[in-house]
Order: C-alpha cells, then sequence, then structure tokens
C-alpha cells in the first residue's frame, strides 16, 4: 500500500486496459448513434450503398489504432516496471 501512496507503482497499465475496452465499446454505439448525421453529410458525395461499407471500414481502422495506441502505452508502463525490477536484483 505505501508504493501505491507514493507512486513507485504505476497503476496506469491497469486503468489503461479499463479506457481501451470502454472506448472499444462505446466507440460502434457512438458511430451508430451518429449514422444519420454522417449518412446526412455524405451522401451528397457517394452513393448511399456505399456508405454502410465506409462506415464499417472507419471503424475497423479506428479499432485497430486504439488497439495499437494503447498497446505502446502499456508497452512504455511494462518498460518501466521491467527496468526497475532489473535494478532491484542489481542492488
Amino acid at each position: 500500500m505505501w508504493d501505491f501512496l507514493t507512486f513507485n507503482t504505476f497503476i496506469a497499465k491497469y486503468v489503461l486496459i479499463f479506457f481501451y475496452y470502454l472506448f472499444a465499446f462505446l466507440l460502434p454505439v457512438m458511430i451508430y448513434v451518429f449514422r444519420n448525421h454522417f449518412i446526412l453529410y455524405i451522401e451528397k458525395y457517394i452513393d448511399k450503398k456505399y456508405i454502410w461499407i465506409i462506415m464499417i471500414f472507419f471503424l475497423f481502422c479506428i479499432e485497430i489504432f486504439l488497439r495499437m495506441f494503447f498497446e505502446m502505452l502499456i508497452g512504455y508502463f511494462d518498460m518501466h516496471d521491467y527496468l526497475q525490477q532489473i535494478v532491484e536484483k542489481l542492488n
């Protein structure tokens, strides 16, 4: 508990995992909720049958980007923990 209070233990890894799953589940919901705004804006330029393909492709790209971004952040905090373990073994 003392390590947590003195910021010697990072909780960021667990918080990042929580936020990743929150965004991963909320993003499709938000796209579904705001689909009418998107369709009204883009149907002037693109045929209506391609709009759903574009929306699914957009969702897939954003999900992949979120996954890579959160993996990078979690990897950074894991690296800190591994370096701290190495220092403790050397001392």
